[in-house]
């Protein structure tokens, strides 16, 4: 809990005071519905989560599944381009935050204030370099350092209510600053609903909370097609989280509307970005107040390396497998760097700004949680689970709404995560492309069939006829065994065998090759499902050559229509121009020239 607990815990450190500066008196009403979007809305839908992802996929994996091939793919690459979104900022947003508690500190030189941004800026380098040194998760120092943060935020919530308590008008001119400007109740609801989004960062964590799953044991009876007792452990994590993160929430909130003015949370104000900082301050004195401000920068700096960890298990995962990221994108240190760079471009186009990014923080975490409810209704919805597909479904159209709301009134978050979206595709592609050209068989295996066709003979070399597997009459065969002989000079006295590749999901990049023997009309034919024709022959060939030591030679018929179109062909259905790319898959395998497979067309 307190792994994921350094990325939602940490919000603390900044939430009241955005919640203070957008809702001014009302925001105790609109932390209320926060919390009750949490309890009902968040913590339902990723508890499903838990349950249909618990190796620790998360919300993306489930859409994966539930949205195949290439509509699937590239809605995983816009939900990559959000949880970048979500968690870059979180890296910057949780610095900037630091450097306003270290700033704003009593005991803090005077020539650090107005260098927010240089400070903002070193915190990411100092991250980046823990990373680059090695960086591994410790979830004994996140215990520590979330379970310091939290008691101290307890002493200052419990003393705060006291002063509340103690002071006589708060309550009193708090309410009748509220009544006199919002009058009708009804009006009062309306409007904390309305300004609901601007609070929404409030609910980041819980895809943190997925993804932390691998590290819960569960019971000794637990198997890896039913890890029952991982899921209720996880169960117990979110719900855990949610109820104390809600506590504090719902405490803050009022302590530091009826005790901090108004005045207090504008921009370069002392309780702007770190209100229950400003408290620790004033009633505990500047000695509590620095060991609090020592322990909130503690949380958000780990905050940002939780977010860092959270991308280089997130890039990896996915665009390798789609064939999608250059080679460095596997190295984490390249990553790191990439990363922090993006960071820092980031830091300087907000200025290091807590309230400036809160906007681009919420477009992040709503997406990824919007996506999971939408995926988690997609799935009861497929199980023929009715109510659970209603009260998903209305989880749904909140988060829809209140993501809509989010990006209309604060664009700021849409722009960002636009950028990260046009550019995850742009290189996603243009990678592709580029590897477009590589064996993409992760393995091979041949039945006892087809490695009696292969090994049936002991010399010379091994013929392939391509061949298409929608045309299987015995004329078909006939026709391409004639016209091998006639265009492309087949030995007529030989008994070859014809490959078929059939297709599956083109979208897919790398696959594991099992290839059947079968006999029909009475032509032998290795039979093999791919999401490409040409990369899949010459990976069968070379896998013919290792195992029989015997050089085969596949003959095609030349492609009809225009070279270029059939290359694009190629590139989005693994069809097209299907015997120059199976030489050039087979040049670029094996440079020696006089052990290269040969390809026949004609």
């Amino acid at each position: 809990m307190c792994l994921t607990g350094v990325d939602y815990f940490s919000t603390l450190g900044y939430q009241p005071a955005i919640a203070a500066a957008a809702a001014g008196v009302l925001s105790p009403l609109a932390t209320l519905i926060l919390v009750a979007v949490t309890l009902f809305g968040a913590l339902p839908v990723y508890k499903r989560v838990a349950s249909e992802s618990p190796r620790g996929e998360g919300s993306i994996a489930m859409l994966e599944k539930l949205l195949p091939k290439w509509r699937g793919k590239v809605f995983v690459l816009v939900l990559l381009g959000f949880a970048a979104t979500s968690f870059l900022i979180t890296m910057t947003l949780s610095a900037a935050d630091a450097s306003a508690h270290l700033v704003e500190n009593p005991f803090a030189p005077s020539w650090l204030h107005g260098q927010e941004i240089l400070i903002t800026v070193i915190f990411l380098v100092l991250l980046s370099a823990v990373f680059l040194r090695g960086f591994r998760e410790a979830i004994g120092i996140a215990v520590a350092i979330v379970a310091v943060f939290l008691v101290l935020n307890l002493v200052v919530v419990i003393v705060s209510v006291g002063q509340i308590m103690a002071q006589d008008g708060v309550v009193t001119n708090w309410w009748t600053a509220l009544t006199t400007q919002h009058g009708n109740p009804l009006v009062m609801v309306g409007l904390a609903v309305l300004i609901f989004p601007r609070l929404a960062l409030g609910l980041s964590g819980f895809e943190t909370g997925v993804v932390v799953m691998p590290q819960i044991d569960g019971r000794p009876g637990d198997t890896e097609e039913d890890p029952a007792g991982r899921i209720a452990g996880a169960h117990k994590l979110l719900t855990s989280a949610a109820l104390i993160m809600s506590g504090f929430l719902i405490a803050s909130s009022f302590v530091t509307t009826l005790l901090i003015p108004a005045a207090a949370f504008e921009e370069g104000g002392p309780a702007n970005g770190r209100a229950l900082a400003y408290l620790a301050h004033l009633y505990l004195g500047d000695g509590f107040g620095t060991v609090y401000d020592i322990s909130t920068i503690s949380i958000l700096w780990f905050a940002g390396a939780s977010a860092m960890t959270g991308l280089l298990n997130l890039v990896p995962r996915y665009l390798p497998r789609y064939g999608m990221a250059p080679a460095w994108a596997k190295a984490v240190r390249p990553l790191v760097l990439v990363i922090t760079l993006i960071a820092i471009v980031v830091t300087f186009f907000f200025r290091a700004d807590v309230e400036a990014q809160g906007g681009a923080y919420a477009t992040g975490v709503l997406a990824l949680i919007t996506s999971a409810s939408v995926a988690v209704t997609l799935s009861a919805h497929r199980k023929h689970q009715r109510g659970l597909t209603l009260g998903f479904g209305i989880a749904t159209v909140v988060f829809v709404l209140t993501t809509a709301v989010n990006m209309i009134e604060r664009p700021d978050g849409l722009k960002i995560a636009l950028f990260f979206i046009l550019g995850i595709i742009v290189i996603s592609f243009v990678s592709r492309s580029r590897r477009a050209f590589e064996l993409r068989a992760t393995s091979i295996r041949m039945d006892e069939a087809a490695l009696s066709f292969v090994s049936a003979q002991d010399d010379g070399d091994i013929l392939l006829i391509a061949h298409e597997p929608k045309r299987l009459s015995s004329a078909a065969y006939r026709h391409k065994l004639q016209h091998a002989c006639a265009v492309s000079h087949f030995p007529v006295a030989s008994r070859p065998l014809f490959i078929e590749v059939t297709v599956d999901d083109s979208s897919d990049f790398e696959t594991e090759l099992r290839v059947r023997g079968v006999v029909r009309h009475g032509y032998r034919i290795l039979e093999v499902h791919s999401s490409n024709v040409p990369n899949t022959i010459a990976a069968v060939m070379l896998h013919i050559r290792d195992v029989t030591g015997l050089m085969p030679h596949v003959y095609f018929r030349w492609t009809e229509g225009d070279p270029v179109a059939n290359l694009f062909k190629f590139l989005f259905t693994g069809e097209g121009e299907i015997a120059p790319v199976t030489r050039e898959v087979l040049r670029g395998a094996e440079p020696d020239v006089t052990k290269r497979p040969w390809v026949h067309v004609g």
